[in-house]
């Protein structure tokens, strides 16, 4: 599916360039109908995750229907490949009917549909202020100075580990506030021969720990072009694509095949540290027979890399407008809510565990409380400063489509090829493959 997925994508520009008449037409007939847009009784919103962007959503509706009664909110929920399939065929075909006001799009493909549809979506850049987000997350939502999205989730990292196994191994959380990957492994080492437990769970078709490391030294799989692939120079991947190696053959990581498996890994104590983004917590949390006996330290970094710093980020996804009938309505929608309501922010770390990107909301109560589960820590406020620490970097249009070919050529770094060669084959073939 995500290779599918990819080449819906990549398709996509040579689409949006070959049909840019009908996409014109479909935009005048959209921007034309502005006393229908104003008049609009009803929006649209696709996400997806009922437990975590839908139900973030909702809160959004409720605050703002207490003003503003009279507009309906109808939220649906949509698999995130499958809304990413819509968008592709629906504004590929150079219409958009039945597309919706609002959609949900995770920051890694952000770019993919911004740089292909450029007329298809709805310019925020009067709705929301910028500076009041994290710098990190205005990257993938702008293109040439205009913001098309309002940011959401924060997908800030953090190592989250087992105290009570540290503790067996001789070592206290204050050991891990600044440490390197190399670090990193060894405390890892020490762990698995005092508890027997593995230090981590890796799944080998995702190599979302190996954008958390280059991103923390202000890297990415793509140049700042946000299109030319930067790997076989790039010194960030080959430091981890090195550690990830190190992990490896130190015989410390439980490998895992599938979320079940990766959540059930920590809940049944089989493994003791988790570097990963925030959303990991309520995992963390569902197993409450080990409250207390996790807490939360900042990411490791490169060794190598002077610009490697203690954070970095996974995941995390923006809200954008689609230029149709109604995106005044939508717009406003988020402004008032997404785009400015502190109240609601706090409300979605509470109620939803949602930390957003908003900077005006990290001093309120819900961001500064301590977690009894984490023995007291305050870590929404953790990941909140880490947050505003991520290193910017230009995510692009093709993360997945280079991602499946690094997946594979790890395998054959792991299985003996010299790394410089694999990541000179793995350039050759996304230079060829991006396009």
């Amino acid at each position: 599916m995500k290779k599918l997925i990819t080449v819906l994508a990549l398709s996509a520009v040579a689409l949006s360039a070959c049909s840019s008449n009908s996409d014109s037409n479909t935009n005048n007939g959209a921007n034309s109908g502005g006393d229908k847009a104003d008049s609009t009784s009803k929006i649209t919103v696709w996400a997806w995750d009922p437990n975590f962007n839908i139900k973030a959503m909702n809160l959004a509706k409720d605050a703002y229907a207490a003003t503003n009664p009279d507009l309906t909110i109808d939220v649906i929920e949509n698999a995130q490949n499958d809304i990413v399939q819509k968008l592709n065929t629906g504004m590929s075909s150079g219409t958009t009917k039945g597309l919706p006001n609002i959609v949900l799009i995770e920051d890694y493909r952000a770019q993919s549909f911004l740089q292909a549809y450029p007329d298809m979506f709805y310019d925020l850049s009067s709705v929301i202020k910028s500076t009041d987000f994290a710098d990190y997350k205005l990257g993938p939502t702008s293109v040439d100075g205009k913001y098309y999205g309002v940011p959401f989730d924060s997908g800030v990292a953090g190592l989250y580990v087992r105290t009570d196994y540290l503790e067996k191994a001789g070592y206290k959380i204050d050991d891990l506030q600044d440490i390197t990957w190399d670090q990193y492994i060894e405390i890892g080492k020490k762990v698995k021969e005092a508890t027997g437990k593995d230090w981590i769970s890796l799944d080998p078709n995702d190599l979302g720990i190996i954008r958390m490391m280059i991103q923390s030294a202000g890297s990415w799989y793509l140049n700042e072009d946000g299109k030319t692939p930067n790997i076989a120079n790039n010194a960030a991947m080959k430091e981890a694509f090195e550690v990830y190696k190190n992990m490896m053959d130190a015989n410390i990581v439980k490998i895992h095949s599938d979320w079940s498996q990766f959540v059930a890994n920590y809940n049944n104590g089989d493994a003791a540290s988790v570097p990963t983004g925030n959303w990991f917590t309520p995992s963390i949390t569902a197993e409450a027979s080990q409250s207390g006996k996790w807490a939360i330290a900042p990411m490791p970094k490169l060794a190598k890399q002077p610009n490697s710093v203690h954070a970095t980020n996974l995941g995390g996804s923006s809200w954008y407008v689609l230029n149709v009938p109604g995106k005044e309505k939508a717009a406003e929608f988020l402004k008032a809510t997404l785009g400015s309501d502190v109240d609601l922010y706090q409300k979605l770390v509470t109620d939803v565990g949602a930390i957003g990107t908003y900077k005006p909301a990290t001093t309120g109560e819900a961001y500064t409380s301590a977690s009894e589960f984490f023995g007291g820590q305050k870590i929404v406020q953790d990941f909140a400063k880490w947050t505003n620490e991520i290193p910017s970097v230009n995510y692009g249009m093709h993360t997945y489509a280079i991602e499946d070919i690094l997946v594979v050529e790890m395998q054959n770094y792991l299985n003996g090829k010299k790394i410089d060669d694999v990541l000179k084959d793995a350039q050759a073939q996304a230079d060829s493959s991006v396009k």
